[in-house]
């Protein structure tokens, strides 16, 4: 499928498609449908995913479930202190036979790329990332080389164990579209993995539900849908209200004004929408802004988190009227 433009047809076709991805992803996930969903919006939005929460709640077997249920490669990278950036990008090895140096690729050539527990790894080897992750390429010994579409980052990191790790600078945080917290499954969810998954390998068990062609093509048709004028003023309106606030030091950057408006379209897209709508920005303020921004010592002593904020600027923003996004 090559479709370019957001028709009826390529529009019913994506909404079943990713709807498969989903149903595909939810055998091993259970009970974590908007988690799963917000995943392939960010798939089809072609950003990058920051899994963000305690051990155990299945962050990095929702990063290896969207790779495998898209039929895609995929390559995990273990992040540790004394990982290296030429592990993660590759690096030019000699060829005495041959009198030249030849690259040898590194794990980030590949279409899903997991990065388990991120913050562990050094600042110098977390920005082994940054062009992979902005460009979708890698630069070694004055040599470009291009990753192969369709591409996502899924990294998972912990929240709550702060020995020996990094955190993430701003501007590696400011390139994930997104931040999502898995949470804990209700009880009957996990009454059902205990009586689904308790004998068996549920990963083993999952059939792909699609594959990188046409995934990229889902791309295609995600950046053709519709956003008016009046949209983008919204979303401008949004990410400026992050700068102006005095409960933040730090408001989110013309590049989370772009990822928001992408998610947004994409998110149309999944729903069989040619156009986007203000619930669509809404639904997907919080996921795409709230780990770029920083509270100030007004919001810390207001006790206000970035999640709070976003929050509350939302009510605050006037939301287009639906004549002008029709």
């Amino acid at each position: 499928m090559t479709a370019l433009t957001a028709g009826p047809r390529e529009l019913e076709y994506v909404a079943q498609a990713t709807g498969a991805i989903c149903d595909s992803i939810e055998t091993v996930i259970e009970g974590k449908r908007d988690v799963i969903e917000l995943a392939v919006t960010v798939l089809l939005a072609e950003g990058h995913l920051l899994v963000e929460d305690v051990p155990g709640v299945g962050k990095t077997m929702l990063a290896k479930s969207l790779a495998k249920a898209i039929g895609s490669k995929s390559r995990r990278i273990q992040f540790t202190p004394d990982l290296l950036p030429s592990d993660v990008t590759g690096v030019s090895i000699y060829r005495p036979e041959l009198r030249e140096f030849e690259f040898k690729p590194g794990a980030v050539f590949t279409n899903v790329v997991i990065g388990d527990e991120i913050n562990r790894a050094s600042p110098k080897t977390q920005s082994a990332l940054l062009e992979c992750m902005e460009e979708r390429q890698v630069t070694a010994d004055g040599v470009t080389h291009p990753l192969e579409p369709p591409f996502i980052v899924v990294a998972t990191q912990n929240p709550i164990e702060m020995e020996g790790t990094y955190p993430l600078p701003e501007a590696q945080r400011d390139r994930f579209m997104a931040r999502v917290s898995m949470g804990y499954p209700a009880p009957a969810a996990e009454m059902d993995m205990l009586e689904h998954h308790a004998g068996r390998d549920p990963l083993g068990q999952l059939a792909p539900a699609s594959d990188a062609a046409t995934v990229q093509a889902m791309i295609q048709i995600a950046q053709a849908v519709y956003a008016a004028d009046a949209i983008k003023d919204y979303v401008v309106q949004i990410v400026r209200a992050t700068r102006e606030t005095p409960l933040l030091r730090l408001g989110a950057s013309p590049r989370a004004a772009l990822h928001l408006l992408r998610a947004a379209k994409a998110r149309a897209a999944i729903g069989g929408r040619g156009h986007v709508l203000p619930d669509d920005v809404q639904s997907l303020a919080a996921a795409v802004l709230a780990h770029r921004l920083l509270p100030s010592t007004d919001g810390s002593i207001a006790r206000r988190s970035a999640l709070d904020v976003v929050g509350d600027l939302l009510q605050q923003v006037p939301v287009p009227q639906a004549r002008a996004v029709v």
